[in-house]
């Protein structure tokens, strides 16, 4: 959406003082619309005019008070928190920055080259919400992110964009929070418009289908049967079923056709209210007796749209859009519709307003939508039931990209190469600025000449998307083009006077340079439609992209395997690849997991030098997209990562060999799809060889982003050899990082190579039935002796801790495999209320239980042959974990899955294993999950190097210390935890309580009066009395008791860090390490 909705925006502007506003716009024209003044400006350097348009603009005319006067709330070079660098103005509230100003000369045309610049202050701010950049004739402003923006024109502002400017930087406005409030309420608007939107639709489509069915299925039968001489009564069902198919999307392109008009009307490019002319006529006749069908008139309304139709002084002009949408399409023209039906909707979606409220960006949501329709209406045609859990959103992997990636990629692949190719002609954009006066005729055109060739040089360049979609990153090139070439125009105009705008230039975009192919037939058409809505205009025909846009698979060119869907690439487009290739590729390949694409497995083996077994689908797009690519060409995917799977090892060794990645954006700690757990990861890269020693940028997005937009330009980025990736597992450190975790994986036998193997924890297959607490256990040891010997201690990932585990009181009912259960009656009676969701499905009508095995029903799912391992000290940790978590058992307890143990209780390995090196070693080797934990499973923790130690005895006085002062803070946090959980009454603790002694006493205050009223909600359905939330008299009484108990837990933390950093010092010793490489990982 554009940067405010524009209802919202409506309602807040009514609001404005108009004598305030017009006052001030007086101000504004007497300066701004100057020509003199206009001219002095654009001669003016960027440092001479800073103070004066400072002044004159946000001071004389927006209000603000400018340092060094009293209260001033606008400052000059005001200073990053977090570096020297420095914004050219800041507007202060509090002395706190809310808003950073860059600015540049006029001679910087292109305020998008300056965004970075200001974000990157902005990210130096905390509490900073607005952005605005100035080359003092164009001023934009920004709202939290660089996604969206509104840009004015200083020189030539309406009275009515005036308005616009006032509502956003008027000082009142912006101390209120005005522009981020209309921010906010313009995307819950926008939520809410296209929630009704989809529900409307969605209802649509889903009746029209029924409806065409339900009219039309017969009479198409008979036209079958007469002319098929089918006489096999699975053919005929199979025939009837594709008949529903026809029908359903015949369904969809009918209402892609009123989507079309919708749009049109509301965007004068058709006459405005036709669709309701149409109903109002339609209902007339009907009442006078002309029962003429509804849909009859929207047919002839399709073919004026395809044929045109001349204006009279009666009735207006229909211009022939043409592009294939309306075309004659004998099976749905032919189609009976209810008339009710089709006015109901009809009237219902054409209500909305497509100019300001339906923007085409919703299509891509529309899409996901439609393709849930399709998958439940295939299941009603097979006689089953829809499954959103296997929807077509699941199983072809669909997911809508948000904008400020598909804007990224879009800037970091198209856009790079714009820069390099003016950079090769020697484009250089203060010249331009300098006019045409006093300049000579050789220069003029020699500049002149560089436009054109870098605009012949636009209209050639191809860009792909394999994997379209909707369109959204065939719509984000799109735009980005228009924009080049509207620059070009604008240059042109500076140096030779006049307006220049290259004629029809959304079409020419569209013919020569937009390309798209999708596995989805609705899908494409929906890429047709957005483009189409993109770039449609008055009175100019529509582009037939069905040379552009395709449906196949972009993976399989061999019809045995694929069908009709096959798709060679050379053949589709030759005009592309008689030139090499296309110049970029990119988009967001499909999240289709392994097992879903077993039947094409045998062919992807044959033709992918990535295949591996286990590899999801989205492996393969990556080396057809460097096929497709010509030489020097290039890519930019965002998909699933990648850098340690073992299924991916092949395409990690085809990257690291065969192309030259430039940028890779780690996503794998924040979910940027909405309703889908991913883990992304943005890659761009060259199509040429790694010949010398290529480096790229690497940035990881921290968990704090997670649910926002990321504004990735501002990330910090380091640089990474690509000749430090390994393909058994790709890290992305620092060079000295790199080089130090190398050292010591070669100086130093892994701890597999002098310790026992590690063995992971314990699967039951469910654990309700055999995870137990103390009171379950005591009842069945009372009922029968023998349950002793089944059941053992146990522990959960979630109750492993650093260096020592508090008692869990909870136990594990280990019934092995093999086990005599007529010794444990009581165990067995027990078990015995579980048995159905206990049994293995070993045959077809079993539906409820464990999965498939020869265990008895009784049984832990697992052999677990190792269990003697569990009944020894042992050292243990968490599969996931966000810092060192090993710790000791001495009490035998048994764990389980994905929990692993190492049965050594060696306290100089525990202390190695807890040290801020070894965890930096994990970090580079070891998958990251959600969050930015990361899986410390077996086969990862094996490859800890482990050096040589004499001094055991360091390491268990230092072990005995930490662990007393570990269950010394266990002990008071459980003491003083129980304390106000009982004296309060508390039912259940926050995660926040749990760890009190963090909190400062008003933070601990409101987290108790929070567990209080959630406690209440119980209370009351229990009908028990209501609990007081604390006064100021009880805060007054709980200080005392809270500072003092946190006064111990932070001198034990202290105690805790303190022998943790002496533990750190001895392991640097141990690795040999250098007071630069302690550094590195101390910083790291």
């Amino acid at each position: 959406m554009a940067l405010f909705q524009a209802s919202v925006l409506k309602s807040h502007l009514t609001l404005l003082d108009e004598i305030v506003v017009e006052k001030a716009y007086k101000k504004y024209q007497k300066y701004f619309w100057n020509t003199t003044i206009q001219e002095n400006i654009k001669s003016a350097k960027e440092e001479q005019y800073q103070a004066t348009f400072l002044n004159e603009l946000f001071v004389n005319i927006l209000g603000y008070t400018l340092f060094p006067n009293p209260n001033s709330n606008l400052t000059t070079e005001f200073k990053n928190e977090k570096n020297s660098r420095k914004a050219d103005a800041a507007v202060l509230r509090d002395g706190t920055a809310i808003g950073v100003i860059e600015l540049k000369g006029t001679n910087t045309k292109d305020l998008e080259s300056i965004r970075r610049q200001a974000f990157d202050y902005k990210a130096n701010q905390k509490g900073c919400v607005y952005v605005i950049t100035s080359n003092f004739e164009k001023l934009r402003i920004y709202i939290n992110d660089a996604t969206e923006f509104e840009e004015f024109d200083l020189f030539t502002l309406t009275r009515k964009r005036f308005d616009l400017l006032y509502l956003c930087l008027h000082i009142d406005k912006v101390f209120n929070n005005t522009p981020l409030k209309i921010k906010e309420a313009s995307i819950a608007e926008e939520e809410e418009i296209t929630k009704a939107f989809y529900k409307d639709y969605s209802n649509f489509k889903r009746e029209l289908y029924r409806d065409l069915v339900r009219k039309n299925s017969k009479t198409v039968k008979e036209k079958l049967n007469l002319t098929a001489n089918i006489d096999d009564q699975e053919d005929i069902i199979r025939l009837e079923k594709n008949i529903k198919l026809t029908l359903f999307q015949k369904s969809q392109k009918l209402i892609d056709r009123f989507l079309f008009i919708f749009f049109a009307e509301d965007r004068m490019l058709l006459p405005s209210n036709s669709t309701l002319q149409i109903l109002n006529k339609w209902k007339d006749d009907w009442d006078f007796g002309d029962e003429r069908p509804l849909h009859g008139l929207f047919k002839q309304y399709f073919n004026y749209l395809d044929t045109g139709r001349q204006g009279t002084e009666k009735r207006a002009e229909i211009y022939a859009y043409n592009g294939g949408l309306f075309r004659p399409d004998s099976i749905l023209d032919a189609l009976e519709i209810d008339n009710d039906l089709l006015y109901k909707y009809a009237l219902k979606l054409s209500n909305y307003d497509f100019e300001s409220q339906v923007d085409v960006n919703i299509l891509g949501h529309i899409f996901e939508n439609s393709l849930n329709e399709i998958e439940s209406v295939n299941a009603e045609i097979e006689g089953g039931d829809f499954d959103k859990q296997t929807s077509k959103r699941k199983k072809d992997g669909v997911f809508y990209t948000p904008k400020y990636i598909t804007k990224y990629i879009v800037e970091n692949t198209v856009g790079k190469l714009c820069s390099e190719k003016k950079q090769e002609l020697g484009f250089d954009e203060e010249q331009y600025f300098k006019g045409r006066k006093n300049r000579n005729k050789t220069t003029i055109e020699n500049l002149v000449t560089i436009l054109e060739e870098y605009r012949e040089w636009l209209l050639q360049l191809t860009i792909c998307d394999p994997a379209c979609g909707s369109g959204a990153f065939l719509n984000q090139a799109l735009g980005f083009l228009i924009k080049e070439h509207t620059y070009i125009d604008e240059l042109k105009t500076k140096i030779l006077g006049g307006g220049f705008q290259f004629p029809d230039i959304e079409n020419t975009i569209l013919e020569n340079n937009i390309y798209g192919v999708d596995l989805n037939e609705e899908s494409v058409e929906i890429a047709k439609l957005s483009l189409w809505l993109r770039t449609a205009q008055p009175r100019r025909k529509l582009n037939d992209l069905s040379s552009n846009v395709k449906c196949g698979n972009s993976l399989i060119d061999d019809k045995k395997v694929a069908g009709d869907k096959a798709f060679k690439w050379e053949n589709e487009f030759p005009d592309v690849f008689k030139k090499g290739g296309f110049d970029v590729i990119f988009g967001n390949p499909p999240y289709v997991r392994q097992e879903l694409i077993t039947e094409i497995k045998p062919f992807l083996e044959k033709r992918y030098a990535v295949y591996m077994s286990s590899q999801d689908l989205f492996a393969y797009f990556y080396e057809k997209a460097f096929s497709i690519l010509k030489a020097d060409g290039i890519f930019g995917f965002i998909s699933n990562t990648f850098d340690k799977t073992k299924a991916a090892y092949n395409l990690r060794d085809y990257l690291t060999k065969t192309v030259v990645i430039e940028k890779y954006i780690d996503f794998t700690q924040v979910q940027i799809f909405d309703g889908a757990t991913t883990y992304p990861i943005i890659i761009t890269a060259r199509n040429s060889k790694p010949n010398k020693e290529p480096s790229f940028d690497f940035s990881l997005i921290p968990k704090k982003l997670s649910g926002k937009v990321i504004d990735i330009e501002s990330l910090s980025e380091i640089k990474v050899k690509q000749n430090s990736l390994d393909s058994e597992s790709w890290s992305f450190n620092s060079q000295g990082l790199f080089d130090l975790i190398k050292g010591i994986k070669t100086n130093f036998p892994t701890i597999n190579e002098n310790s026992e193997k590690s063995y992971r924890g314990i699967v039951t297959g469910f654990n309700d039935a055999f995870i137990i607490d103390s009171k379950t256990r005591q009842q069945l040891i009372e009922k029968h002796l023998s349950s002793t010997e089944v059941i053992k201690p146990f522990l959960e990932g979630r109750d492993l801790s650093k260096w020592h585990s508090p008692d869990a009181e909870k136990f594990l009912i280990f019934t092995r495999r093999g086990i005599d259960i007529e010794k444990y009656p009581a165990v067995k009676e027990y078990l015995s209320q579980f048995k159905e969701r206990l049994t293995p499905r070993n045959a077809p009508d079993i539906k409820v239980g464990r999965k498939k095995g020869s265990y008895k029903w009784y049984e832990i799912q697992d052999s677990v042959d190792y269990f003697k391992k569990f009944e020894t000290s042992k050292i243990v940790w968490p599969n996931l974990q966000s810092s060192n978590k090993f710790s000791l058992d001495s009490e035998n307890y048994y764990i389980n899955a994905p929990s692993v143990i190492l049965p050594n209780a060696s306290k100089a390995i525990l202390c190695i294993l807890n040290s801020k090196l070894v965890w930096e070693f994990l970090k580079s080797i070891c998958v990251v999950r959600s969050g930015g934990y990361i899986e410390v499973k077996p086969q990862y923790f094996e490859q800890i190097p482990i050096p040589e130690f004499q001094n055991e005895e360091f390491f268990r006085d230092a072990t005995d210390r930490i662990i007393g002062y570990v269950n010394d803070l266990q002990n008071l946090e459980n003491r003083f935890q129980s304390y106000f959980k009982g004296t309060l009454q508390l039912n259940r603790l926050q995660r926040k309580l749990e760890s009190w002694y963090n909190l400062d006493f008003a933070s601990f205050i409101k987290e108790l009066n929070k567990a209080i009223k959630s406690t209440n909600k119980v209370r009351v359905v229990e009908d028990l009395s209501v609990i007081p939330t604390l006064s100021k008299k009880d805060e007054f009484e709980w200080m005392d008791l809270f500072e003092e108990n946190k006064k111990k837990a932070q001198e034990l933390q202290s105690q805790i860090a303190s022998t943790e950093n002496e533990i750190d010092q001895m392991v640097y010793k141990l690795y040999g390490l250098s007071d630069e490489e302690i550094e590195i990982v101390e910083n790291s």
